[in-house]
């Protein structure tokens, strides 16, 4: 398995930065995979998909990049670099990290993602950093940026959620938590990164981040020994954006809006988290939910510094009779 050493002071100034190419990049390994993870990104896939393939077969190069950049086991370094970690940069800002990359470093790269040599036009290309740039503009402004607020929205929510999580059980919880069978606590300072046999990397003294993204994908990566990336994927009901729809019955009942809002919170949400899965504004959250407790259909509860609301049972009987009535 590969595990990095993680140093008191790592994990002390470690934090959950989003990006803005990091999601441009899982955006790309979904699209490039065909296949979708929940109802959500199947959806995306069906109106994306085919406008992806049309701009690969126009460009062939560009296609035997795209295959040959996202291997199996290893991505060539230069298509998910490691994020700074500091302020909040902009997709433009971030996506020059690929396009400045060393040209003379991308065959290497590639034929680790691959196992083995790289097809010969690859060979041939003089600026394969800068034709990635370009691939990941486009899955960008085509694919990403017309819902990037709503997707946003969503990976903020995961950051509390986790954040949550980590002031409830500790480091140990949270990592634990992020890529369920892949990623877990192993003690001494031994973090497990996944399950393939990768050798042994020291963190000390270095800058680890955490990166969530909306697809269901995942990767890590590391600038030099100055900081360190773990980029994974939103877990459960905030990784599909679609999310439940509210049977009509209990939309008939309680308006379309505040039965969204109960069927969301089948599984404990913050009010953050609400706004993001909901797409509803904090003020209209917040005048739901309130609504709701007063009927004694939510509960609320204190995790940490996160206020949290799931649904009581008598919540749970009325979604599930609106269901089965539907």
């Amino acid at each position: 398995m590969g595990w990095w050493h993680i140093g008191t002071d790592a994990l002390a100034s470690s934090r959950f930065v989003v990006s803005p190419l990091a999601e441009a990049c899982a955006a790309l390994m979904t699209l490039h995979a065909g296949r979708g993870a929940h109802p959500g990104e199947r959806a995306w896939l069906a109106a994306r998909l085919p406008a992806y393939r049309a701009r690969l077969a126009a460009d062939p190069v560009d296609a035997l990049l795209v295959r040959a950049a996202i291997g199996r086991t290893w991505n060539a370094d230069f298509l998910t670099p490691t994020p700074l970690g500091e302020g909040e940069p902009s997709f433009e800002e971030e996506v020059a990290a690929v396009r400045e990359a060393e040209p003379g470093d991308a065959v290497p790269q590639l034929e680790v993602a691959v196992g083995g040599p790289v097809p010969e036009p690859l060979r041939r290309a003089p600026d394969l950093p800068r034709r990635m740039a370009g691939i990941l503009e486009w899955v960008w402004r085509e694919t990403v940026l017309p819902e990037w607020p709503r997707r946003r929205r969503v990976l903020e929510a995961d950051v509390v959620a986790r954040t949550a999580l980590l002031g409830r059980g500790g480091w140990a919880a949270a990592l634990d938590e992020l890529c369920p069978g892949k990623m877990r606590w192993l003690g001494d300072g031994r973090l497990q990164i996944n399950t393939r046999d990768y050798p042994p990397r020291s963190v000390e003294g270095a800058r680890l981040l955490f990166v969530p993204v909306t697809p269901a994908k995942g990767w890590c990566s590391w600038a030099g020994t100055e900081r360190y990336a773990v980029t994974y994927a939103c877990q459960g009901a905030l990784a599909d954006v679609s999310g439940p729809g509210a049977p009509q019955a209990l939309a008939a009942l309680l308006g379309r809006a505040r039965a969204g809002v109960l069927v969301r919170l089948e599984s404990p949400a913050s009010t953050s988290q609400l706004v993001a899965l909901t797409g509803q504004g904090l003020g209209s959250v917040g005048r739901h939910l309130k609504v709701l407790l007063d009927a004694g259909l939510v509960r609320r509860r204190r995790a940490g510094r996160s206020v949290l609301y799931d649904r009581t049972e008598a919540g749970t009987v009325l979604v599930r009779a609106a269901r089965e009535g539907a």
